[in-house]
């Protein structure tokens, strides 16, 4: 069976053949971002009709913006102006004649390590973007939960201190707080420069702070971690696991797993597995 993830990110339109869950083919495109709507459909289909000689059984799309998930309908996309309401889903389906599925980035991320990563083996899963910003997507008994409005798990937009979770969480904190990069900060830690490996240890704590706004919200099995701020995990584990360590439930912080994605490609082969989702319905 062969399914097209497609990544629509800030810089190119990146487009995945998936055969018998794995990745085999890539193309991309850079993103016409001075041209209306229709211009950037039609680049994406033009990608999509360079896979034309497989049997393609549905479409998944990942986008960084907020969806319609029922309609497929794409509202207000940052890094492409022109895209203020567009019906994506029909659009490329009426074209295609094969079942499309869109939504959120934070969502494929999600949805992607549940079919592909380390929540392969859970049925209750958050899957925590920290990167320039923080996204969160939400699996519920195997099954992706969006919410009405493709809003479920925007953890990062509640207040926290003085501002919220995401300012705190993500790579905004380095950036406003310190006048620095995360990548910098990495660099510096990794020769032991005691500013930057406090800084990463304030990090952990307020992250350790929004992972139990997320237990007692969701009570999840397993938090992945993912966006280029984790991959500094081992600077900020030990405060993020300090932090968490008075969560009124001892017993939910014991069976909570808490792991870093190592998926490569995890933005298409999470658009793809929203085709496995609609599936498990």
């Amino acid at each position: 069976m062969a399914i097209l993830g497609i990544d629509l990110g800030g810089t190119n339109v990146r487009v995945g053949l998936i055969e018998n869950n794995s990745l085999v083919k890539v193309e991309l495109l850079p993103i016409n971002k001075t041209g209306d709507a229709i211009d950037v459909v039609n680049d994406i289909s033009n990608l999509i009709e360079r896979f034309s000689d497989n049997k393609i059984k549905g479409i998944g799309i990942g986008v960084p913006s907020v969806v319609d998930v029922e309609k497929g309908i794409v509202y207000d996309v940052q890094n492409i102006p022109s895209w203020k309401e567009v019906p994506l889903k029909e659009l490329l389906e009426k074209k295609f004649k094969v079942p499309v599925y869109v939504n959120n980035d934070a969502n494929c991320f999600a949805v992607g390590e549940k079919y592909f990563g380390k929540g392969k083996a859970y049925q209750n899963i958050i899957g925590l973007i920290i990167g320039t910003g923080m996204g969160a997507g939400i699996i519920i008994h195997d099954r992706l939960y969006a919410g009405k409005n493709c809003g479920a798990g925007e953890f990062g937009t509640i207040p926290y201190k003085n501002k919220t979770y995401e300012y705190f969480c993500s790579g905004q904190y380095f950036v406003c707080e310190f006048k620095t990069t995360g990548e910098e900060l990495f660099q510096r830690a990794k020769q032991n420069d005691n500013e930057a490996l406090q800084i990463f240890t304030k990090f952990g704590s307020n992250l350790g702070e929004a992972i139990k706004l997320i237990m007692y919200a969701i009570d999840p099995e397993i938090i992945i971690l993912g966006g280029s701020v984790s991959k500094s995990f081992d600077l900020f584990k030990d405060a993020m696991y300090k932090s968490i360590g008075d969560f009124a439930y001892p017993k939910s912080i014991d069976n909570l797993m808490i792991k870093v994605s190592e998926i490569e490609n995890v933005a298409i082969l999470g658009a793809a597995a929203l085709y496995y989702n609609e599936l498990a319905k």
